[in-house]
């Protein structure tokens, strides 16, 4: 529970105690989709049918929980700067209106993902064996959203006040939660896909509870209170969060892109397992960027707190030893792609033809993480200093290149190789990206010493 000076403690240390936590609770939380899907992949009978549909239903179940970041990343970035040029009234007035931001917006958007929910994963690459599986599942997972955008987006406020493990402490109790429940609710009760998204949707009900319950208390330094909602709040937040909101978006939607080309180039023949297929790629690729993302959006508090401060040097050096951490985790992740990911994928199928398919995947999806590494520590260390719209652009360069590869890729090569675009996007664009960025911090901290923060 101790918290972390983020204007005078050594960055090393700070970056240290910030991105461990956050990284870990970012591959927690991972688990919910995985294990949900393990469970799935192992079920008698209709175990790869049931993966299909769930890896249809995924990326729009995960669309729905970007929204937390929107609202988490923006208001949290805005919160630390507020905190770095001490107006705590004005931090607190911050948090207490994404507060009521997130709510409003979860219960709209759980409504609207209930009602058109059998439209969604019809246009989104079900076939008539996996409809079925997708609709209930997301049925049950749109029904308690509100949980699990409250969990992502309020986790942010404890992470930006130096509270990281007890984010941490947050997802760790759904995740646990989740793994007993998925076993009682799928094969002690047989409920089979519907158990899965019970499990899930209680599991982050005991999260969410964790999480408000340390807000609206007395250990952290800017707590909930009651404030009059405020537009000028709401415009900020928004475009803080909107670059993070996209990266997070985009993969969902990218991913569903994915899924309609696979199941038109696959046919009545293929569609199905390359669907199987990329939902076991898809699950790995989550080990890896979700906690990347804990890595650099983590420690986004670090440089908003000192940027408000207007402390150059420790702007400087918390960069650097960000992208080094970023990259370090990344390295090692592409070397374990190498070598471990048919281990991976047995916990998900028998089917040899499956398994070995989806191996492969996951070696060809990985291949650009290296070069990745240093696109998400600066679009989310240009959202940390208020620059937002650089960081959109930056996130659409790279989700635009990857969609153009997976429709032009099946016309010329085998529907599979489509995975190779995710490397060839995250290679290019992550290259580039860090380049421009190269050019423009100078002028970025320039600024700094001059600009208000409104």
């Amino acid at each position: 529970m101790k918290t972390i000076n983020l204007g005078k403690d050594p960055i090393f240390s700070i970056a240290l105690k910030l991105a461990i936590p956050s990284m870990f609770a970012q591959f927690v939380n991972v688990l919910y989709t995985i294990i949900d899907r393990m469970f799935i992949g192992n079920i008698p009978q209709i175990g790869e049918i049931a993966l299909a549909g769930i890896g249809v239903c995924g990326p729009i179940a995960a669309f729905l929980a970007s929204f937390g970041n929107l609202i988490g990343i923006g208001g949290s970035v805005y919160m630390a700067m507020k905190m770095g040029a001490g107006d705590n009234k004005k931090a607190e007035e911050i948090l207490s209106n994404c507060f009521a931001f997130l709510i409003i917006m979860s219960l709209v958007l759980s409504a609207i993902f209930i009602v058109f929910r059998n439209q969604m994963v019809w246009w989104f690459g079900a076939s008539e064996e996996t409809f079925g599986y997708a609709s209930q599942y997301l049925a049950i997972y749109a029904s308690g959203a509100v949980f699990a955008i409250l969990t992502i987006g309020m986790n942010y406020f404890i992470t930006g006040q130096g509270f990281a493990t007890v984010a941490m402490i947050s997802v760790v109790i759904g995740a646990v939660a989740n793994i007993i429940l998925d076993y009682v609710f799928v094969f002690v009760f047989n409920l089979q896909v519907a158990g899965a998204a019970w499990a899930t949707v209680i599991s982050q009900f005991l999260s969410c509870f964790w999480t408000l319950a340390f807000l609206f208390g007395k250990r952290v330094y800017i707590s909930i209170k009651r404030h009059r909602l405020s537009a000028q709040i709401a415009k900020k937040v928004v475009s803080l969060g909107f670059p993070a909101f996209i990266m997070y978006a985009t993969d969902s939607v990218i991913l569903i892109v994915l899924n309609i080309v696979l199941q038109k180039h696959g046919g009545a023949d293929m569609g199905d397992m390359l669907i199987s297929a990329a939902t076991i790629v898809q699950s790995y690729g989550l080990i890896v960027l979700n906690p990347l993302g804990g890595i650099t959006g983590g420690t986004q508090a670090v440089l908003s707190y000192n940027y408000g401060a207007k402390n150059k040097e420790r702007v400087i050096k918390s960069f650097s030893v960000i992208s080094a951490m970023a990259v370090v985790f990344c390295t090692v992740m592409f070397i374990i792609s190498r070598f471990v990911p048919q281990y991976y994928v047995a916990f998900f199928t028998q089917d040899p033809q499956l398994a070995q398919m989806a191996t492969w995947g996951i070696k060809a999806y990985t291949l650009g993480l290296i070069p990745l590494a240093l696109h998400y520590e600066v679009t989310d260390g240009l959202t940390a200093l208020g620059k937002a719209h650089i960081a959109v652009c930056m996130s659409a360069f790279r989700k635009i290149t990857f969609v153009i590869l997976v429709c032009l890729i099946p016309l010329f090569l085998p529907p599979h190789y489509t995975f190779v675009a995710q490397s060839v996007g995250d290679g290019v664009c992550g290259l580039i990206n860090t380049i421009i960025f190269m050019f423009l911090f100078k002028r970025i901290l320039v600024k700094m010493e001059t600009e208000t923060i409104q």
